[in-house]
């Protein structure tokens, strides 16, 4: 099978070379493609160890609360006939989460045989993680993996010199007019094809968007198939209906009265605590936005949701394909929350994959109405607000409000326009010059996210 590049390939190549390296935990939801990159990495080893906790359970024999992980490798050696020898061998152990004391047993692996490199990974590893007492911190390292991102989407297909064009491109230096057409195409195909890898490659393979969406039903078939062992006392039923709501109010504040009002609110909170462990759902929430770090004013009473994927939400929603291959820019960008979910999880792909993502918006009401700045990020030490828009024709007053509550300078505006700039003098704010740089959609990994926004 064709291996397509991932980003995170750089970083694992990174950690195999580091003098100070730690096991490596990678995190992520199901099928995103953490095992294939670590398989990937396994051929610049010599010799490559891949067990599997879930098909190979007479393994977790050999992980004991008092383990000696130098004999559990010799062990391992034996068994399956391959060496484990230190700075030739990557030892990868998957689906983790089915051996609690395997995931204990990692910390010995820094402790007492930091020289052999090992990985870990699993694909409902955060549940495991979520009910052990202690995890050993400082001595792990985690790696948070995604779906494809657009620029890999768009290398998988061969268009690498379109991906080094447009991150060459700055609001200075705009794309030349085919090529911005070019990827507006694109950002429509990915709209529908969305990241998760077998969809990419079904995609390249194919060019047929009815066989991308079995595909997707595959997949939402295996998640729903891992409802039941989220947790016994959440219904299964009930994970499906949260679920399901949360692709219908994506990109909006999550209105528990939607999924059923006949349900108490606790239990969607827990569904939906249980989803976002389970990597389906990622939580935008409320900030005052008055400096970094933006968690510190985060209010959890005010969250959005956004779901994994937009081919996965499209399907599930039964959207047509014609809907956005024939629509207008400006619709496309307007057409509900498609647009703004795309940047976000764009925004969460291009940070740093070995800090936990979080991500906020700002959200201001009034008697007036209501005020609303799409996200809200960590970048040179600053709070830069990033609102999602159709054209420069669309009012921007809750982004100028907030620029204006704030005292802040610059801000971006994504949307599917041309690179550009252009200058915002408010008359209500003693004739403040505020700076707004035009980011088009498909050129989210040119902004740099720096820390702070925890």
């Amino acid at each position: 099978m064709t291996y397509y590049k991932r980003h995170i390939d750089e970083k694992l190549l990174e950690w195999k070379d580091g003098s100070r390296r730690k096991p490596l935990l990678i995190r992520g939801a199901r099928q995103v493609g953490k095992s294939t990159a670590v398989r990937e990495l396994g051929r610049t080893f010599k010799y490559y160890v891949e067990i599997n906790l879930e098909r190979q359970p007479s393994l977790k024999a050999l992980f004991t609360e008092d383990i000696d992980v130098k004999k559990t490798c010799s062990n391992l050696s034996a068994t399956l006939a391959i060496p484990i020898i230190p700075g030739e061998t990557l030892l990868f152990i998957d689906e983790i989460q089915s051996c609690q004391t395997a995931i204990r047993a990692l910390r010995y692996f820094k402790e007492d045989y930091p020289e052999l490199h090992v990985i870990a990974a699993g694909s409902l590893l955060e549940f495991a993680l979520d009910e052990l007492s202690s995890f050993a911190v400082g001595r792990i390292r985690s790696l948070y993996m995604y779906p494809f991102s657009f620029d890999e989407f768009l290398s998988a297909q061969g268009l690498d010199l379109q991906v080094r064009a447009k991150k060459d491109a700055t609001p200075d230096s705009t794309l030349i007019e085919p090529l911005h057409n070019r990827m507006k195409e694109q950002i429509r195909s990915y709209y529908l094809v969305g990241g998760m890898p077998a969809a990419v490659t079904e995609w390249i393979e194919s060019n047929n968007y009815s066989e991308v969406r079995r595909v997707h039903n595959d997949i939402i078939d295996t998640y729903l198939d891992d409802f039941p062992k989220y947790k016994k006392r959440i219904s299964p039923v009930l994970l499906r209906m949260v679920l399901d709501s949360a692709a219908h109010q994506a990109g909006s504040k999550f209105v528990y009265a939607q999924v059923s009002r006949d349900i108490h609110s606790s239990s969607i909170k827990e569904a939906l605590s249980l989803l976002s462990l389970a990597g389906l759902i990622t939580p935008v929430t409320h900030s005052d936005g008055n400096g970094l770090p933006l968690g510190a004013e985060a209010n959890m009473s005010y969250q959005k949701y956004l779901f994994l994927d937009t081919g996965l939400m499209l399907t599930m929603l039964g959207t047509p394909a014609s809907d956005i291959l024939l629509s207008s820019d400006t619709d496309l960008v307007n057409k509900g929350p498609l647009s703004e979910m795309f940047a976000g999880l764009e925004i969460i792909k291009y940070s740093d994959c070995f800090v936990k993502p979080s991500l906020f918006y700002w959200q201001h009401q009034s008697k007036n109405g209501n005020a609303e700045v799409d996200y809200l990020v960590g970048r040179d030490g600053r709070v830069l607000p990033i609102e999602i828009k159709a054209s420069t024709r669309g009012s921007m007053q809750s982004l100028y409000l907030f620029m204006r509550k704030r005292h802040l300078e610059y801000a971006i505006r994504s949307s599917l326009e041309n690179f550009a700039q252009f200058e915002h003098v408010d008359a209500e704010d003693n004739q403040a010059l505020r700076h707004i740089d035009i980011l088009p959609l498909y050129a989210l990994s040119n902004l740099i996210i720096g820390d702070g926004s925890r």
